[in-house]
């Protein structure tokens, strides 16, 4: 069989030990020969590379390891290359909330002003990735997870649209997570759903179980109730106050549209005024996270590194991110598995801008996905993603023209943004921290 070369790039993040415990997981259905990590931060993915390369040592030790800042030496022989970047780390993070939050507007990293900062940087990011990719190993497939991916699933279709590369988020993985709980059972893979949006912002129309039993009355008398929130076994990920608070306010969400179930970010653009009441300026989601899970990661990979073994460390397999061995195993294999995935419509929702990046169920095999028939979808959705789908578009219009004018219409046609002069506001504040990210706008 088969053994493939991996390359993570965004080897210095805080997801990346648990996405190295769970490929170690799943080597039994899709074998590995070489594991490599690329970032252009040295010293943090050092911390990460040298705790990594002795779980590797422990739990699979033919299988080769090198971490590179080399884009030549990283790309080079690879099959998958799994990109989680964050351009300007979390840093930049914490200005996209707060800079929203000081103007009155939704603070968070992928909806709103913030998301479209994020947006702005991550592009030339991840161009740069597929460029890499394309030239050392032109075979190889991106399996994209980073964020914002509404944003960056558009700005591949547009700007690079014969690279190959799968755009996928993880977020209705978890949420079904949530939903097999409250259905009773043992994993979201006994459900077959059909779902459809735009990444962050989607509805789920039909839930069954394998033998097509319909599960959707129990899960909406759930959600009716307490939302998506429920105590999920291996929550690792999303278990911080903030996150509570999300799965919570579903259950509003749910009522202005009760024929289906909502993802959990519709929150930011349905009850903005919420959100920012609820959120603490001073104090964000970023701030939670680095005091959180970055403060976490980075000193158990230090004990682990110092003590030479991984015994006694409380770094744990992120079972979310099993979604992407699937994706791997799909392509490599064709097993035709059903996934949620990011691609452009083509008439998939048939009442939908044809060019638009969605989230629907595909069929993905050895030539990637085939997206599955939606059909016409209804007036309240098709309006709030018409409106979302034209922002992400002028994102990525505003950074290949670097057009002040076209960001400043983007953050305008935000549902998170109030006014036109807000969005002026907004941005003028924003370019000024994105200078050394951001193409020079004018």
């Amino acid at each position: 069989m088969k053994k493939f070369s991996i390359l993570i790039a965004g080897g210095g993040s805080t997801f990346t030990p648990g996405i190295v415990l769970m490929l170690l997981d799943n080597l039994y259905k899709f074998p590995i020969r070489k594991i490599k990590f690329y970032d252009n931060d040295k010293e943090r993915q050092d911390v990460i590379a040298k705790a990594c390369e002795i779980l590797l040592k422990e739990k699979a030790p033919e299988i080769e390891f090198l971490a590179t800042v080399d884009p030549e030496e990283a790309f080079t022989d690879v099959d998958f290359v799994m990109a989680h970047i964050r351009v300007g780390k979390y840093a930049m993070r914490e200005l996209d909330e707060k800079i929203p939050l000081k103007h009155g507007v939704v603070g968070q990293e992928t909806c709103g002003p913030g998301g479209i900062a994020y947006g702005m940087r991550s592009i030339g990011g991840i161009l740069e990735i597929a460029g890499y990719m394309e030239k050392y190993s032109p075979d190889a497939w991106m399996l994209n997870y980073s964020n914002p991916a509404a944003i960056v699933a558009e700005a591949t279709r547009k700007l690079i649209p014969n690279t190959k590369i799968l755009n996928i988020c993880d977020m209705p993985i978890g949420i079904e997570g949530h939903m097999a709980q409250i259905a009773g059972l043992e994993s979201r893979k006994d459900m077959i759903v059909k779902y459809y949006g735009l990444n962050h912002f989607g509805w789920w129309s039909s839930i069954t179980d394998k033998a097509g039993n319909d599960l959707m009355p129990k899960i909406k008398a759930h959600v009716k109730k307490y939302g998506y929130d429920t105590k999920v076994e291996d929550e690792n990920q999303h278990t911080d106050p903030t996150w509570s608070d999300t799965f919570r306010k579903a259950r509003d969400i749910y009522e202005i549209d009760p024929t289906t179930l909502p993802n959990t970010y519709l929150k930011y653009y349905l009850f903005p005024d919420y959100v920012v009441e609820h959120s603490d300026k001073n104090y964000t989601r970023a701030n939670e996270v680095m005091d959180g899970r970055e403060k976490h990661v980075f000193g158990e990979c230090r004990k682990i590194y110092k003590a030479g073994k991984s015994e006694g460390s409380t770094l744990e397999i992120d079972e979310h991110a099993s979604y992407i061995v699937d994706l791997a195993r799909a392509i490599s294999y064709n097993t035709q598995e059903r996934m949620l995935l990011i691609v452009e419509n083509n008439g998939a929702i048939e009442n939908f801008d044809k060019t638009a990046m969605v989230e629907i169920p595909c069929l993905v095999g050895s030539n990637g996905p085939t997206a599955l028939t939606i059909g016409t979808i209804p007036e309240f959705q098709k309006g709030l993603m018409g409106q979302q789908v034209s922002v992400e578009k002028l994102v990525v219009e505003a950074w290949a023209e670097k057009s002040y004018q076209k960001l400043w219409q983007a953050i305008s046609l935000s549902k998170t943004v109030p006014s036109v002069k807000v969005a002026k506001e907004i941005l003028d504040d924003l370019i000024k921290e994105n200078t050394e990210y951001w193409p020079k706008l004018k």
